[in-house]
């Protein structure tokens, strides 16, 4: 009989925990899994999943106006924020229960609390102390506020869904993807929507000409970029917030986003009792088997520092119980070429390497792109546009990058991150019959040379 509580002892339940705890746990090891607040952690409850329901609900405002250039006559809409913020919750709650019977179905033990380590191998949760041959620390991210005068009064991403009121007037803080998506939700929504970001322009890390393209068309839409520039202070006035900037404006808002960051989620986990440090991000340091400094302690997810993406954290936890426990050849993570969306009005999907990343792995590429009206927006008299992208490897004619901004980028993107994926060429792209008339078409039939 195991000296231990345990073979494995999960700290956080969400996506990549829950994935290790259940694979694990079907494999007949003893598993417990420790959750303090989130069960399915911040994709579930605060992030992909409720940002996607908002962002189609803020969708339905320009469905509504395009209707009318295809002959449909539609009352003057009026948006509910109760309502949406109010399914949201119960749709939120339902996947929880689903988290739950899903772990109890598996066999794993759930432990509510906050798990302190106290040992290499024993956690305290609540007072009461669990021991296991190998400790996993999932505790993902966790929003990061910059330091200014009134920056108490900000909320982030964990606060921002469950509003009591609809705020008229909206401040983003930040240039990142969380940021950009949602300036463009509440934009949507209909409200007056400022995105603050210290930068020439949002999204760095993209692409260049999808950044500027995204810029330009959610500018178009309706948010106010306030750019190069950064918040200062922000005081409580009896009217709203006013937001001072350090180019000299003044702005006065209901509600200041920060969507500045995250950093790892270890506060209060007794990692100084192990030895383990972090890095100034609150990440830890592991190796490919995700093993950190301490050899029964493994890690993964956002607080290791890789792509913050839920299916990352679920591949990571596969590659680990598979390493583990399967007695087979082991597998290691590959991160090249993950496919990616972010859910701007309009979205994008990405997978491989951005044009200024391509010239500087490969000596020559090609680089073939669009921009065109979708043919949805010709009767609708809508003026958003679409970007579609394409990399080439010259010497290999290799496909290593593809990008595409428009109306559901990641559906479209998903499929074409196989062929990336798979060392498709573009005369396999070019092969390909298209299918018309869509707007994904353009895709094989582009064959006029962009630039090289």
């Amino acid at each position: 009989m195991s000296k231990f509580d345990f073979d494995l002892l999960v700290i956080g339940a969400g996506s990549g925990g829950v994935r290790a705890a259940r694979t694990a746990a079907t494999q007949g090891i003893k598993v417990g899994i420790i959750e303090d607040r989130y069960w399915g952690g911040t994709c579930v409850n605060v992030g992909c999943v409720p940002k996607k329901l908002y962002s189609y609900a803020a969708h339905f405002a320009e469905d509504f106006a395009d209707a009318a250039g295809y002959g449909w006559t539609v009352a003057k809409p009026e948006f509910h924020w109760p309502t949406l913020r109010d399914n949201r919750a119960a749709e939120i709650l339902r996947l929880n229960g689903i988290y739950n019977r899903l772990l109890e179905g598996s066999g794993v033990q759930r432990i509510e609390g906050r798990g302190k380590i106290l040992t290499p191998t024993s956690v305290e949760v609540g007072g009461k102390t669990y021991t296991a041959e190998r400790l996993l620390i999932a505790t993902g991210s966790w929003p990061f506020i910059p330091e200014f005068p009134g920056a108490e009064h900000c909320i982030t991403s964990n606060e921002i869904f469950d509003l009591p009121d609809f705020p008229k007037r909206f401040l983003v803080y930040g240039g990142g993807y969380i940021a950009v998506e949602f300036a463009s939700i509440f934009n949507g929504l209909g409200a007056e929507t400022h995105l603050v970001y210290r930068g020439e322009k949002p999204l760095r890390g993209f692409d260049e000409e999808v950044r500027d393209f995204v810029q330009n068309e959610i500018s178009n839409h309706g948010v106010k970029l306030e750019l190069g520039c950064q918040i200062t202070a922000i005081e409580k006035q009896a009217t709203g917030l006013l937001v001072k900037l350090s180019d000299g404006r003044s702005i006065e808002v209901d509600t200041v986003l920060s969507a500045t960051g995250r950093r790892g989620n270890v506060e209060n986990l007794g990692l100084e009792n192990v030895g383990l440090e972090v890095n100034e991000s609150g990440e830890l340091a592991v190796d490919s088997n995700f093993c950190t400094q301490v050899p029964s302690i493994y890690a993964l997810g956002d607080l290791i520092g890789g792509p913050q993406l839920t299916p990352v954290a679920l591949a990571e936890a596969m590659v680990l119980v598979h390493n583990l426990y399967s007695g087979k050849e082991p597998r290691k993570m590959d991160y090249k070429n993950i496919p990616t969306a972010v859910f701007c009005h309009p979205n994008i999907g990405t997978v491989g390497l951005g044009e200024e990343e391509a010239r500087k792995v490969y000596p020559a590429i090609r680089v073939y792109s669009t921009s065109f009206k979708p043919m949805r927006n010709t009767l609708s008299g809508n003026p958003g546009r679409t970007l579609m992208k394409l990399i080439v490897e010259d010497a290999t004619d290799k496909v290593v990058g593809c990008h595409v901004v428009g109306a559901d980028a990641g559906e479209l993107v998903q499929g074409i991150g196989i062929a990336v994926k798979a060392g498709l060429t573009k005369a396999d792209f070019d092969a390909t019959i298209g299918i018309h008339p869509t707007s994904a078409e353009e895709l094989v039939t582009m064959r006029t040379l962009t630039r090289n």
